[in-house]
């Protein structure tokens, strides 16, 4: 973090200093949630958790080298005690951006793909200048501020996702980090559960838009209309991008090689390019024209952003994180998170795989659906079969419905009459049963899809089959 006496922290975050702290002395270390990241410099915020409690740590993380803890409560080291850890930690990192007035702020939000879209848009916007944009979903009241506070003097732009639980939860994200450029990438069916509908969701999703500056800019997707109505929220400039002739950002010609990786046209303002991704998926298309309308309306220059998006790679993980193994085996480790519309895009992608071998779809639950769970499960079930998914393994009791879905449609007839094909279908605990039955039955050539929302931790089964 930028150096701040703690004196300038208790000020910024409306605490009082306790345990001996030296107002004088400066935090010049990163700021960190775990007393085990603790070094010399750093601040320790202390959250009582359900289970933990912050603040047992605090003397351990002080120990460690940290110069104070954040917190509610006295632990008997030098700290800063405030009403709400959350609120203050909000308020430190606004504290950091008011003291860098030059870096710009470029928020994504959406459905799906947003940790995707923020891994391109820090490789453009690195283009242009020092660019902090963190590995991984650091997209709530911890994770964002968390984010702000690792800016430097020099750094020219922070890439941020702001994620929500509900309306109100991004409006509040960005009083901490007001963005100068937002993207919104789609309104689909995750988190029904807590949003009740998609037009909820949108109402959500389109708080970012309503905090740009009006010398700034709203990314929207063109392709999705609920996107799009966007633009009437915004006093910032609007730039559009998709598939629809009315793209500002168009994209044509959208393929994939086999390895499912997306090549494409981009038709721009800046300038027309032929585009080859490294990413896997041709959702990822979409992703990377967004980066490119960010980077035009920051005013980068189009060429290294193209170059930057070509050489860009899976940096978060458990997201599209394809695996060869020496056998010729491909993993497809994309669990970190699941709803209908990212499930939808994964079976796409193993279907577009060039493969000798059988294409497995290892599938678990999807959460936050509230009462749209069990037709969501079942229809992904459904289109697993009708995609031509050879081998479905459904892992959890929860994600039943998959396997009903499944069966349902096997046999059933396509659009052409023909009959579909009939996938084998298994259902199994939990993680460690799918590994054992995939151990035991992948072959040659084979290629295997493993998805599911993060709390299935079913990326274990994608380590177990690689370190294997």
């Amino acid at each position: 973090m930028i150096p701040l006496r703690l004196d300038e922290i208790a000020r910024a975050t409306g605490g009082r200093l306790v345990g001996g702290a030296d107002p004088d002395r400066a935090v010049d270390g990163p700021v960190v949630l775990d007393s085990r990241a603790a070094v010399a410099g750093s601040l320790f915020v202390a959250v009582a958790g359900e289970h933990v409690d912050g603040h047992d740590f605090a003397p351990a993380a002080v120990e460690a080298g940290a110069v104070a803890y954040l917190g509610t409560r006295d632990a008997g080291v030098a700290g800063i005690l405030v009403a709400d850890a959350a609120i203050a930690l909000g308020a430190l990192a606004n504290a950091v951006l008011r003291r860098l007035p030059t870096t710009r702020v470029v928020g994504v939000t959406g459905s799906a793909g947003k940790t995707s879209t923020m891994d391109l848009l820090g490789a453009v916007f690195a283009t242009g200048g020092p660019t902090v944009a963190p590995a991984g979903n650091l997209n709530n009241e911890y994770g964002l501020p968390l984010t702000v506070t690792t800016a430097r003097p020099d750094t020219e732009t922070i890439v941020l996702e702001y994620g929500a639980r509900g309306v109100g939860h991004i409006r509040y994200l960005t009083t901490i980090a007001p963005p100068h450029i937002g993207v919104v990438l789609n309104v689909g069916t995750a988190h029904l559960g807590e949003f009740g509908s998609r037009e909820m969701v949108a109402q959500a999703k389109g708080e970012l838009v309503e905090a740009l500056p009006i010398d700034g800019a709203a990314i929207l997707n063109a392709d999705d209309p609920l996107v799009s109505a966007m633009a009437g929220r915004t006093r910032a400039s609007v730039v559009t991008y998709g598939l629809a002739q009315t793209a500002d950002v168009r994209l044509r010609e959208l393929t994939t090689d086999e390895a499912a990786r997306a090549r494409f046209v981009v038709s721009t303002p800046g300038g027309t390019a032929s585009v080859a991704l490294s990413l896997h998926g041709a959702h990822h298309a979409h992703n990377a024209a967004a980066a490119i309308a960010a980077g035009l309306a920051a005013g980068l220059d189009f060429d290294p952003m193209v170059g930057a998006l070509e050489a860009a790679t899976a940096r978060s993980p458990h997201r599209m994180d394809v695996r060869v193994r020496a056998d010729g085996i491909v993993v497809i480790d994309d669990a970190y998170n699941a709803s209908p519309d990212s499930m939808l895009a994964g079976l796409n992608a193993l279907m577009r795989m060039k493969t000798n071998g059988r294409r497995w779809a290892v599938l678990g639950t999807m959460r936050e659906l509230g009462d749209e769970s069990e037709v969501a499960h079942r229809d992904i079930g459904e289109q697993a079969v009708r995609l031509g998914v050879d081998r479905l393994v459904v892992v959890g009791s929860d994600a039943a419905a998959i396997a009903s879905g499944a069966s349902g449609a096997s046999g059933a007839s396509g659009a052409s009459g023909a009959p579909l094909g009939g996938a084998a279908v298994t259902s199994v605990d939990g993680a460690e049963a799918a590994a054992e039955l995939l151990a035991a039955e992948l072959g040659d050539g084979d290629v295997v899809l493993i998805k599911a929302s993060n709390s299935e931790r079913l990326w274990r089964v994608a380590d177990r089959l690689v370190d294997a």
